[in-house]
């Protein structure tokens, strides 16, 4: 059976068996601030596990796209090293809400491996709950005696709580859970070992392929277990697994599913899959990361240095380098791979295939940046490797033998004399990819050890850490500033025979995650329920005020600041969603308690009121109003999007698509797929087309619960990574112009946006651009602005009758007297030159000059400081001068002084700057530095002189 033939057989295995068969939800998660991306086929169904919202079906079952690279569910560095991981892959399920339980489950599980997939029975093992003691919770006897009907006893093993028992989070649903293992070994190794001893035990060809779960506990917040209203069956098996196993691979990456993307780039690489294990890995890397890549970015997630668009990125990231460093590619080539995935997803996830332009096209952009940040992190990691080859000539040529086989008492001896440890910060300085300064020491100091010996020890050990270990700070910064993945670093080290210092890095990034736990660390307690009915119904289309009641409550502690999250029975407020932001207002109590409302959001279906205080009485009904103003302002510009949207499909082209947007009351931002800047004359029309629509004064058109394909068969526009339900809200404006589903509110006809105004756009990531408007008042403010500004510049040019001319002349006069500026600027650098060149004092071969000198600006200052560089040999040049008080210091120095006197300006100036109160840096043979303190300058000139050797 192909992998297109398997999946579709379980589902219409379990259609045959009653189950509804839903669509997969996008792998990207909005309106959950527990999720980044989606980690397991329940995620579109916490809700009702929650039993915040009704089952539209009883039984469902679907194959789900799911991501793990992040949390708990990490295995982005075993992806393509052993057989069975992936960062994205699917997972098929079959779920009942409140309807079947255990026999069912496992009946049929039984019935469509064996019988359906036709799997030998032998090679099956399932495990079941075996109790815990402290929880208070008993062996899963039930599930034991219904397997018991289909499988031999011995291949029915006990599992601990770590393994077979299910929980959504730290509280929630949960229950005991059922694996279903197969043990792909050959007979002979079968018969030397028994399965059951390799079960959950990492074997490579005993592996994990379903697993049913029965929720049938509600976790608290003080850690107790209290039985659902409801039992739930959510099971789970790998697709990827299954295909290997019914193609009788050893590999999932031997199957179809993969294998059209690995034979493409063993092809194009001209390497043979199988040839080598590491190009092996590197073609498993790439097979695998596309698809994480390639689903993320259609449902809606763009690479970026934040949050979900990071992990993305960091699995780029991972691809092109295995890319990079096994399969000799050195031009992007990843993104040839997007093709080959759409066409095998054709049918199953149409996202895709209809986006696969554009996705190639993200993918691409991203390789040409990180091919480059990756030549920059090697170009760092060579000046190491220089440093260490330069450090161990060095100590061998003194001592004739190698470096690692001296004793640090002959250091000490030859230190005494020689000053090595001088000599060596100076390589240091040269060759790190960080400067000398930041390990603790600089020259001064270093020189201050030198009297005394004890200190010896303790000074080499540390400059010796350098030849044999990466520090673990410099791995940091390469990962966090310059995005070089660790693994590579590590890599690239070993093949030179060093390694990384990873404690040091692991601590670097703990402080960091320290860091940002504590600035987002959320306490939530639980809720507080006063009203058995959790339906919501939100009025919010019709009114922005009405009567309700709190149906449940609970306190939030972030930050140190309390808050409560309130659920109404009925609630005007509309919710974060979709990129309108969420309204705020008032809730008003019979006692005169009045609580304001500082924000809504969407948690699991349900609405929830974020308050800083809970009223004294939470029973009484109350009345939620909406901030009427901010609602009207806010549903300007939300319209204007739609009417934004429609407009730049006309102007730029079809392939426009939302990319994401923000719509709150005092602007909105579009963010739309497009890999051209927007010309002004573009703007202009998109603008003036809109600004028509708004005139029109076109009534907003609202359909309620239209089921879904009737609405996609009508053309309205649906936006790639939204989960649309099985009725969506229509949106028009003009039956051929704006027609999109959509869930906020809006203007009841055009005319109320008033005016529609772009004021900027710009590129957000590759192959995506931005604009910002503003609506209504705010755009009325911005034209009166515009207008008083140019009233203004008017009469400062004493209202010439063509302002355009008038400023055309004055720009061309200050070019001139700009011109006019530098040349005096020339000529009296020229002056100084030969002044200052008479002044160099000859220090041991070296010709010294330090001098404060007056001149504009720090290019005139550079430009005098290369014109001596010209006239006099063997210079070490240090200048100081002050720009509107300012102090700033430049340090040159001729290239022969650096390589044989080990001069280096950019730790000079470094040193210096302290005397300004400031820093700075450069190259070794040019650097500058400013500062807070120009009295210091003086200090510093003659500083400076204690540098030359």
């Amino acid at each position: 059976m192909t992998a297109k033939e398997i999946r579709q057989a379980f589902l219409d295995f379990f259609a045959g068996k009653g189950h509804a068969i839903v669509p997969s939800a996008p792998i990207v998660v909005k309106n959950d601030p527990t999720l980044m991306f989606t980690n397991a086929g329940m995620n579109q169904f916490k809700d009702i596990f929650l039993g915040e919202t009704a089952p539209k079906f009883p039984r469902v079952a679907d194959t789900q796209r799911c991501l793990r690279v992040s949390g708990k569910h990490n295995d982005l560095e075993e992806v393509g090293v052993d057989t069975y991981h992936h960062t994205m892959f699917e997972m098929l399920g079959n779920w009942s809400f409140g309807d079947y339980f255990k026999k069912e489950a496992i009946a049929w599980s039984w019935e469509l491996l064996t019988e359906v997939f036709g799997m030998d029975k032998s090679r099956l093992y399932v495990t079941i709950f075996e109790g815990d003691e402290k929880e208070g919770l008993a062996r899963d006897q039930e599930a034991y005696d219904y397997w018991a009907q289909y499988i031999e006893p011995s291949h029915i093993l006990n599992g601990n709580k770590k393994d077979n028992f299910w929980e959504m989070g730290e509280t929630g649903p949960c229950g005991p859970c059922s694996e279903i293992h197969y043990d792909g070994r050959t007979y002979e190794q079968r018969a030397e070992v028994n399965g059951a001893m390799l079960v959950n035990g990492d074997d490579p060809q005993v592996i994990e392929i379903w697993n049913n779960v029965f929720m049938q506990f509600n976790r608290l917040k003080d850690g107790s277990l209290q039985p659902l209203p409801a039992r739930h069956v959510d099971t789970g098996m790998g697709f990827e697994r299954l295909v290997r196993v019914l193609q009788g691979k050893t590999s999932n990456y031997d199957t179809d599913v993969f294998m059209p993307m690995i034979d493409f780039i063993a092809e194009k690489s001209g390497i043979a899959y199988g040839a080598e294990e590491r190009t092996d890995i590197a073609m498993r890397v790439m097979a695998d990361h596309i698809r994480a890549i390639s689903f993320a970015v259609a449902d809606g997630q763009l690479p970026s240095n934040n949050k979900a668009g990071y992990v993305i990125r960091r699995i780029l990231r991972r691809a092109v380098r295995y890319a990079y460093q096994y399969l000799n590619f050195k031009e992007p080539f990843l993104n040839q791979l997007v093709p080959i995935l759409a066409g095998q997803f054709e049918g199953v996830f149409e996202e895709l295939w209809s986006q696969k332009d554009f996705v190639q096209k993200v993918v691409l952009e991203e390789e040409v940046s990180f091919l480059k940040t990756l030549a920059n992190g090697l170009e760092l990691l060579s000046h190491q490797v220089a440093y260490v080859d330069k450090i161990e000539g060095f100590l061998e040529s003194h001592y004739g033998k190698p470096w690692h086989d001296f004793q640090i008492f002959e250091i000490a001896e030859y230190l005494n004399t020689n000053k090595v440890v001088l000599n060596l910060a100076r390589h240091i300085t040269d060759y790190i990819p960080v400067p000398w300064q930041s390990s603790g020491y600089n020259f001064v100091e270093l020189e201050n050890q030198l009297q005394n010996v004890t200190e010896y020890d303790e000074a080499y050990n540390k400059l010796l850490g350098y030849t044999t270990t990466l520090r673990g700070d410099i791995v940091f910064t390469l990962y966090d500033t310059f995005g070089f993945p660790v693994d590579l670093t590590s890599l690239i080290m070993h093949d030179i025979g060093r390694k990384i210092d990873i404690y040091g890095f692991d601590i670097e990034m703990a402080i960091q995650k320290a860091r940002s736990r504590a600035a987002t660390a959320i306490d939530t307690g639980d809720w507080v329920t006063l009203r058995d009915d959790d339906t919501v119904e939100f009025t919010g289309y019709d009114e922005t005020e009405t009567v309700a009641h709190i149906i449940k409550y609970r306190k939030v502690t972030a930050k140190g600041r309390e808050q409560y999250q309130l659920v109404l029975d009925k609630t005007p407020f509309y919710a974060e969603s979709g990129g309108q932001v969420g309204d705020t207002g008032e809730l008003i109590f019979p006692n005169g308690d009045i609580i304001p409302v500082t924000d809504t959001k969407k948690e699991n279906g349900l609405i929830v009121h974020f308050t800083d205080t809970l009223p004294a009485t939470v029973e009484d009904a109350l009345t939620a109003i909406v901030d009427a103003g901010k609602r009207t302002s806010t549903e300007n510009n939300h319209s204007a999007t739609h009417l934004l949207h429609a407009a730049m499909k006309q102007v730029l082209g079809s392939h426009v698509n939302q990319k994401g947007s923000l719509v709150n009351a005092g602007y909105l931002r579009f963010d739309f797929s497009h890999f051209a800047k927007v010309t002004e004359d573009e703007l202009a029309q998109i603008e003036t087309i809109v600004n028509q629509k708004v005139r029109e004064n076109i009534n907003l058109v609202e359909q309620r619960n239209v089921p879904y394909q009737e609405a996609i068969s009508s053309g309205v526009t649906a936006l790639f990574g939204e989960k649309y339900g099985d009725y969506v809200r229509v949106i028009t404006f003009d039956e051929t112009f704006s027609k999109e589903l959509c869930g906020g509110t809006h203007v009841k006809a055009t005319g109320q946006i008033g005016y529609f105004k772009i004021v900027a756009e710009s590129a957000v990531a590759a192959g995506v651009r931005r604009i910002e408007a503003i609506t209504g008042e705010a755009a009325e403010n911005y034209i009166n602005e515009q207008a008083k500004l140019v009233q203004q510049v008017k009469e400062l040019l004493k209202n010439p009758k063509d302002i355009s001319k008038s400023i055309e002349s004055l720009l061309e006069e200050n070019a001139r007297l700009k011109k006019e500026v530098e040349k005096s600027v020339l000529e009296k650098a020229a002056g100084l030159k030969h002044e200052l060149a008479k002044q160099a004092q000859q220090i041991n071969g070296i010709n010294f000059i330090a001098a404060k000198v007056e001149l504009p600006s720090a290019d005139a200052v550079k430009n005098l400081a290369y014109q001596l560089k010209d006239i006099v040999t063997d210079l070490f040049l240090v200048l100081a001068a002050s720009f509107d008080g300012k102090p700033n210091l430049t340090v040159m120095i001729a290239e022969n002084l650096v390589k044989e006197k080990g001069l280096n300006a950019d730790t000079i100036v470094r040193e210096l700057a302290k005397e300004i109160q400031g820093g700075g840096g450069g190259q070794p043979f040019f650097a500058t530095a400013g500062g807070k303190n120009a009295a210091g300058l003086d200090a510093a000139l003659k500083k400076a002189k204690s540098f030359a050797p």
